[in-house]
């Protein structure tokens, strides 16, 4: 495999660093070497697959090597650090920025993915090749579907179909693009793939026949007029044909243009002479032509469009580009690489290069702009998804510029695209030299003229409910933060009051000291005001805050008023019968003496076998916890007189609360094995809680009593060896 690497290299890259290729590749495979994936295949495999996709699309070094590296801070116990000494700080950083945010536990799928998507497009920001090792380690992953548990195949299916499909979209790589949305639907609607499999192949060689005669009578007219031109038939995908039928209502017979034929030409001029050919030769339909090389796609795809009619009256697509489109209509962003080359046929100044290259991603630094105002994971999933998904109509502004814009537009969302001060400025709008209202919806190829106030008089609220982009609607949300700060503040104090007495509490008196500053913290707020501010505008739900706060004011210590000189006094004057009598029971040691006093921390449940650490807290002793444990680390930084030494005593015979949880695929019988798996390890069972995910996943939560650590990785062993199992974890906080 690692010859195929190399053999690909040659044949599409330009001159690499091979010898710190082959490094990466023995590196990757010792730190993956005791792994397999679900097909049982050395994880080695995987890494290398990636490799060679990214080698097709003809990268660079620290790309490829990246591709090797991909997995490695993620699954083995390399870090980034060892990478940067190993490598470089560029192959280390490309590394990061796929890596998961795995280390973080989180309330629901919706905001784990939301900040894993924010984290993939920041470094997308800083370094777009870490998208494309991502789709290339998704592609892969999709490619060797079929071993995962048919509940993890239809999650990863409609995640990439979601997400990472329409990435590659707007990044103009439609070669990637097809193959995970073909390969998605088939683990997505696997009856309705092999049925328009099947149902597509036994027509096959009628329409190769049909295409290879027009192939031949275009190739005989194009030769007598002197144009050197490759044409080809290519088959639509599945998906394609597949959302075509659904979306119009078709059958397979009624969609007509399930073949396209591509002509390849040297040049721009050729392509529009071929087009006069065509339609010389083949009656063009009215109103199916498209010249996608006058106005590129927003991903950079450029071609002529016509649909004509061919042979025995029967419609066909035709397809007219240069070598050099074609290149970039496969792999898009990737064939119009930035670094040290340049681009080929284009200017190659550093200036002009970069500048050109920035240019085709505007559409990240939108989403990235926006994205950064809006903190519900849930709404940000939806704006992600609708930026990548909608479709797009194409305006000139006076002075000619083409601006792209999502489909239904209105003059408010192209005044906030040309210049945020023009946005605010609004006051009405011009279409084709007419006034239009401003929530009407633009149309490609009208021109439009805003019409601007003097001075600035900022926007209407209402226009939160005409405006179609992520882009105009956060301007406007920004524009309200900043101008009416002092009323959103009132208004966010008022709602969250509101919300406090809807659920019987008193919003002073669950928002007191600590636990509101822990809340506006967690979202890098410098004050409460900033707070008040968000809700007041509706970017933070009340209900978010309000339930944050009483969980904290529910489960505050009812504690008597002892002081830290009071319970170390208590605890040196228990006597050595009660010290013995403790210790037997907890099995554990305070400062070399018998325990007294003492608890272990609901929040991360020590059992004999961890590293422990003592807290001393007021009115109910000492506080036992993993050293491990989120509380103790900000205890350390923060409280360090209060920290004592605790150690394990004699607990033979004893046994200790513990909490696991488990994933699994939802399944007849689960239970039963796991309970079956309790009993043979001899585990007393406290409770246990399951509930079946949307995706079809188990989630079940069991308390259990545990005599150490050991017994406790042999349960999760026997469990994790059960039949659908995804994974078995130990529950921190």
């Amino acid at each position: 495999m690692l010859e195929k690497l190399l053999y690909k290299i040659e044949n599409n890259c330009n001159i690499l660093d091979k010898e710190l290729i082959v490094k990466a590749f023995n590196f990757s495979y010792a730190a993956h070497k005791e792994q397999k994936r679900e097909s049982g295949e050395p994880y080695i495999v995987h890494p290398l697959e990636v490799a060679c996709i990214l080698a097709e699309m003809g990268l660079d070094t620290s790309t490829i090597v990246a591709g090797l590296l991909h997995d490695v801070i993620e699954d083995t116990v390399y870090t980034y650090e060892d990478i940067t000494r190993e490598f470089n700080i560029e192959v280390a950083n490309l590394v990061e920025g796929v890596t998961k945010l795995g280390l973080i536990k989180y309330k629901t799928k919706e905001e784990e993915q939301a900040d894993n998507i924010r984290k993939m497009l920041l470094a997308m920001a800083k370094d777009i090749r870490v998208i494309l090792i991502k789709l290339a380690d998704r592609l892969h992953n999709m490619r060797t579907l079929r071993y995962m548990p048919i509940a993890n195949q239809k999650l990863k299916a409609k995640e990439v179909l979601d997400i990472y499909a329409p990435l590659a979209h707007r990044l103009g790589m439609s070669k990637i693009k097809w193959e995970l949305e073909d390969l998605s639907l088939r683990y997505l609607n696997p009856n309705e793939y092999y049925n328009l499999v099947r149902k597509i192949a036994e027509k096959r060689v009628e329409r190769e026949e049909n295409i290879s005669n027009i192939i031949t009578e275009l190739k005989f007219n194009l030769n007598i007029v002197g144009i050197d031109a490759d044409i080809d038939g290519r088959p639509k995908h599945f998906y394609s044909i597949y959302r075509k039928m659904v979306e119009k209502n078709k059958t397979l017979d009624q969609v007509f243009d399930l073949t396209a034929v591509r002509i390849l030409v040297n040049d721009i001029g050729n392509c529009y002479a071929a087009l006069g050919i065509v339609h010389t030769v083949y009656k063009p339909i009215p109103g199916r032509f498209k010249d996608y090389i006058a106005m590129p796609k927003p991903n950079m795809y450029q071609s002529l469009h016509s649909t004509v009619i061919g042979p025995q009256g029967k419609p066909f697509e035709i397809q007219i580009r240069t070598y050099e489109m074609h290149k970039t209509a496969e792999y898009g962003i990737a064939a119009h690489w930035k670094y040290k080359e340049g681009t080929e046929g284009e200017d190659n100044t550093e200036g002009n290069n970069e500048e050109n290259f920035d240019s085709k991603l505007s559409w990240l630094k939108d989403i990235l702009e926006w994205q950064g105002e809006t903190f519900d994971a849930e709404e940000f999933m939806e704006g992600f998804k609708i930026d990548l998904f909608s479709d797009e109509v194409f305006v000139f502004s006076p002075k000619g510029e083409v601006i792209n814009l999502p489909l239904d537009a209105t003059p408010i969302d192209f005044a906030y695209r040309i210049h945020t001060d023009i946005g605010h400025r609004c006051m009405g709008a011009k279409v084709n030299g007419r006034m239009v209202p401003l929530e009407y919806h633009l149309k490609t190829g009208e021109i439009v003229e805003i019409v601007t106030s003097p001075a600035p008089k900022g926007p209407n609220i209402d226009w939160l409910n005409i405006t179609k982009s992520n882009q105009a609607k956060s301007k406007i949300k920004a524009w309200f933060k900043k101008a009416k700060r002092e009323e959103s503040i009132e208004k966010g104090k008022e709602v969250l009051e509101k919300e406090s007495k809807r659920q019987g509490h008193n919003f002073g008196e669950i928002a007191k000291g600590e636990a509101i500053e822990k809340i506006y913290k967690k979202y890098n707020f410098k004050a409460i005001d900033d707070l008040f501010a968000y809700v007041g505008v509706g970017d933070i739900m009340p209900s978010t805050v309000v339930n944050r706060l009483r969980e904290v004011f529910e489960n505050k210590n009812k504690t008597e008023n002892l002081t830290i000189e009071d319970i170390e006094q208590k605890i040196t004057k228990t006597s050595a019968k009660d010290e013995k009598k403790k210790l037997d029971f907890q099995g554990l040691i305070v400062k070399g003496e018998g325990n007294v006093l003492v608890r272990f921390a609901k929040c991360c449940n020590p059992v004999p076998g961890d590293e422990i650490i003592g807290y001393i807290t007021k009115g109910r002793g000492v506080s036992v916890h993993r050293c491990d444990c989120k509380n103790v680390e900000a205890l350390m930084k923060n409280e360090i007189n209060k920290v004592v030494e605790v150690s394990w005593g004699a607990s033979e015979g004893k046994g200790y609360i513990t909490e696991i949880e488990i994933k699994a695929d939802d399944r007849y019988g689960l239970l039963s094995d796991i309970m079956e798996v309790i009993t043979v390890t001899k585990t007393q069972l406290y409770s246990i809680n399951a509930k079946t995910l949307k995706n079809n996943v188990a989630l079940i939560n069991i308390k259990l009593r545990v005599s150490d650590t050991e017994h406790l990785k042999e349960l999760q062993k026997k469990i994790t060896k059960l039949s659908g199992v995804i994974e078995v974890y130990r529950i921190k906080n």
